[in-house]
């Protein structure tokens, strides 16, 4: 039902194309040769979710972000019949990308790149995902990680969001 660290993430390209090496490794292969090209990154980290027909469908990303030169990602996906309730989806959307963060932050720190944990939930109370949002910024500060929410969590909210819509 739930993604367990027992079963790796499987990655893919924004093309498509399947990310055969593990995720660490793929990242600083990604790092090195950006840096070698002349890019400072910055990696954000972020899941968003949709429910559709009883399925709920997570969509988690790794952003690479060139200075001022675009950027690309990777993905990961899963889906599942578990009935979430909004907070816990929210709150497992994070957990998410909380592990990918920590499986990536030694290479990041080594190559001296700059991580953000980005979170699908809103500043503005309106909103229901406004009720996991100190749970989550608590979650993702504990871990020692930047924390970003709406609107500045583009890798949640715009990147992660196009692979599930």
């Amino acid at each position: 039902m739930y993604h367990t660290q027992n079963t790796p993430m499987k990655w893919r390209r924004f093309n498509g194309e399947t990310v055969e090496e593990n995720i660490v490794s793929e990242v600083e292969n990604l790092i090195m040769r950006e840096y070698n090209a002349g890019y400072k990154l910055k990696v954000c980290i972020g899941t968003d979710s949709q429910v559709t027909h009883h399925i709920t469908e997570f969509a988690t990303v790794i952003v690479f972000v060139r200075q001022k030169r675009g950027g690309f990602m990777l993905i990961s996906s899963e889906k599942t019949k578990y009935k979430f309730a909004i907070k816990e989806r929210m709150l497992y959307e994070v957990s998410r990308s909380i592990e990918i963060a920590y499986q990536l932050c030694e290479v990041l720190d080594k190559y001296q790149v700059e991580l953000e944990v980005h979170a699908d939930i809103n500043t503005d109370p309106q909103f229901k995902s406004h009720s996991a949002l100190s749970e989550a910024m608590g979650y993702i500060l504990s871990m020692g990680f930047v924390f970003k929410a709406k609107p500045d969590a583009f890798a949640s909210s715009y990147c992660a969001n196009k692979m599930v819509h």
